[in-house]
């Protein structure tokens, strides 16, 4: 695999400041942004976590919705523009619900990052570093996510883990 020197890739658990910090790294290039969402709203927590999220990046932001298409999402993006997508996870959970390929998934999204031109900054939780999950489906998302984190990790120009807060460089 080819590494893209556009691509970063922004891991952190939960509340860590990663989806902050992944902003602020496609904000320091000229606007307009392209926001590519994942998840969706079925409940109340959700509706608010997403609020939130909109609030923060202000109007300057396009917004697209693609909990279930993101390779196709990351291909339709304007090519020469900077783009967020945030999160990995949430989609992959959203390909597990519906049964999908995930080899195929994780190979068609390797290869639509792989072809973006311009700055692109992707968000994921860490999943992996919490103890065994006690029941199979857990465990199996665990498991893909590992696996789809390495293969972006390894066309990535830029791995970060942020903490508290906190960017750490894993790559560079």
């Amino acid at each position: 695999m080819i590494e893209n020197p556009r691509l970063t890739f922004v891991l952190g658990g939960a509340r860590s400041g990663k989806s902050a910090y992944a902003e602020s790294l496609v904000m320091a290039h000229p606007g307009p942004w392209t926001y590519i969402a994942t998840a969706q709203a079925f409940d109340d927590e959700m509706r608010a976590r997403i609020a939130t999220h909109q609030a923060r990046r202000g109007g300057e932001w396009r917004t697209v919705e693609a909990p279930q298409h993101l390779p196709e999402a990351i291909g339709a993006a304007p090519a020469d523009l900077p783009l967020l997508i945030d999160c990995l996870a949430i989609w992959l959970s959203n390909r597990m619900f519906v049964e999908a390929d995930l080899i195929a998934d994780r190979a068609a999204l390797v290869a639509a990052l792989s072809a973006r031109e311009a700055p692109t900054v992707v968000v994921s939780p860490e999943v992996g570093l919490s103890i065994v999950p006690e029941n199979a489906l857990a465990r199996a998302f665990r498991d893909a996510a590992g696996l789809l984190h390495q293969e972006v990790a390894r066309i990535a120009k830029d791995v970060a883990l942020v903490v508290a807060g906190y960017p750490m460089k894993v790559k560079s």
